[in-house]
């Protein structure tokens, strides 16, 4: 699954894209590295119990956990004096109204009890609705993705990275409205291979990465497309406006919808009865299936997508005509996850971020980057949902490396990069000449953004009009005059 861990990014959704073809194997079951997890395994003092593994990446594996504090069922608690005392009142004075009570007549018992009824109507009216909220809360379990990352020094200072980042996110939205995602809690946990650092967040469910698969990488609609870029940009607005963070690594497998498209996959909506005791076998002794049946599935898996790919060559009409899916009742709100790599916007990463088909320019060209990084991102993003399609797919090319081609490609959909801008990053001279043009390609084909959303995608002219006067402006070379995410979200094409 390196493609969709390779900047040690991990899932916590209900299963990764890629997971299903590839596993991390064993070699990274070592001293410093994984910890060997199985269903049923207990952590934080048996708080969390593992049901199956979500993902991998470079860094981690990330379970489906069972909290068994907060999925207790919670009994009522005993008001024993005043419910004692109504209960006599009532049952002793209809026996006799002379005996028991302390008082002179049973004129007084009975303005008594009169008094006492409005007292104990109110009383069973607040008892029936806190019963009721408990009932409600009894029926909920609690379902949690527990990141378990890898023991080594390196790995252990990330997640604290992670941790800091992420108890920052919690607490400036302690309703849980800002769409990106929410710690809960954070541990060690001591193995064979070392001492883990273990995050606990939220279940979420699939990644808009399998949105896409799922509706055959076709067009989603616009209208689930406006929907899902504003959950986006609610919280990229939070993290850049609120919280001064970069993200730097947004694409559509670190961003994941709320529910499972399918309600068998989500623990709760499916009534999955949650693992509690071990199987039986060594603690460590790795995954309950073998790594021999493990290899055996992803070789099937591989021939499966091997013929289906020779069925595309031989002229793919199967996928010509294959009808889009239904995605009526599929629930769009989504969230921002990953935040392995993300970074305060005042302290900054060294090196290279972002995954190559959302890089923005001036990461290429090394010219730095600020929150408008992760803004081009989000376009990159808006057009592939509304497309099926990447908007840059850039590759090697005789002569020419992938990042002159993705510059190559970016042009031609944008425009001509301005000089001042193509020569400004420390690794411009690799790509441009001191007018501002690319070295090795020299023949661009332009085809605006407009245009290729009606000629290739037809769509109306209209939508693509639309679709584009929000997309440009966010796509502008030069960082400064990207909009932020609050502006983004005023936009009439949105609204």
């Amino acid at each position: 699954m390196a493609s969709l861990f390779c900047t040690g990014g991990y899932s916590y959704s209900s299963g990764s894209s890629d997971g299903e073809d590839e596993d991390e194997g064993t070699e990274g079951y070592r001293k410093g590295g994984y910890h060997a997890a199985r269903p049923g395994d207990r952590f934080a003092g048996g708080r969390f119990v593992a049901q199956r593994k979500l993902g991998w990446g470079n860094f981690s594996t990330v379970w489906l956990a069972y909290d068994t504090l907060h999925s207790v069922r919670t009994r009522l608690p005993p008001d024993s004096l005043l419910l004692f005392y109504y209960f006599c009142l009532l049952l002793f004075f209809l026996i006799d109204n002379s005996f028991f009570f302390p008082f002179a007549c049973s004129l007084c018992n009975l303005v008594h009890l009169l008094s006492a009824i409005p007292v104990a109507f109110g009383y069973w009216r607040v008892r029936w609705r806190l019963f009721g909220s408990l009932l409600l809360r009894e029926s909920e379990t609690r379902f949690v993705a527990l990141k378990i990352q890898k023991s080594a020094r390196d790995y252990s200072h990330a997640a604290l990275h992670e941790i800091e980042l992420l108890s920052a996110v919690a607490q400036g939205d302690p309703t849980n409205s800002k769409c990106v995602l929410r710690l809960l809690d954070h541990f060690k946990h001591v193995g064979p291979n070392g001492h883990h650092v273990c995050l606990v967040t939220e279940f979420l469910g699939d990644s808009l990465l399998r949105l896409i698969r799922y509706n055959r990488n076709k067009s989603i609609g616009l209208s689930r497309v406006k929907e899902i870029c504003r959950s986006l940009l609610v919280g990229l607005d939070y993290l850049h406006r609120e919280l001064g963070i970069i993200h730097t690594d947004l694409k559509p497998e670190n961003v994941l919808l709320v529910s499972t498209i399918n309600p068998a996959k989500d623990p709760v909506r499916s009534g999955f009865t949650p693992i509690l005791d071990r199987p039986v076998g060594s603690q460590y002794h790795g995954t309950v299936i073998s790594f021999s049946e493990k290899m055996l599935k992803m070789r099937a898996r591989r021939a499966v997508a091997k013929i289906s790919q020779r069925r595309v060559s031989l002229g793919g009409f199967a996928a010509e005509f294959e009808k889009e899916r239904n995605l009526d009742g599929i629930s769009l709100k989504c969230k921002i996850v990953d935040f392995g790599n993300a970074c305060w916007a005042d302290q900054q990463l060294a090196g290279e971020i972002q995954t190559r088909q959302y890089r923005a320019p001036e990461v290429i060209i090394g010219s730095g980057y600020s929150c408008s990084a992760d803004m081009w991102s989000f376009a990159c993003i808006a057009f592939e949902l509304a497309t099926g399609d990447l908007l840059f797919a850039p590759k090697n090319c005789q002569g020419c490396s992938e990042d002159e081609d993705h510059l190559a490609l970016m042009m031609e959909t944008l425009g001509k990069m301005p000089r001042k801008i193509a020569i400004s990053g420390t690794r411009s001279k690799d790509y441009f000449d001191r007018h501002g043009d690319l070295k090795r390609i020299r023949r661009l084909k332009f085809w605006p953004l407009d245009c290729v959303l009606a000629e290739r995608y037809n769509f109306t002219e209209a939508d693509a009009q639309g679709f584009a006067d929000f997309l440009r402006p966010i796509l502008d070379f030069k960082p400064e005059n990207r909009p932020s995410a609050a502006q983004c979200l005023k936009h009439p094409w949105l609204n």
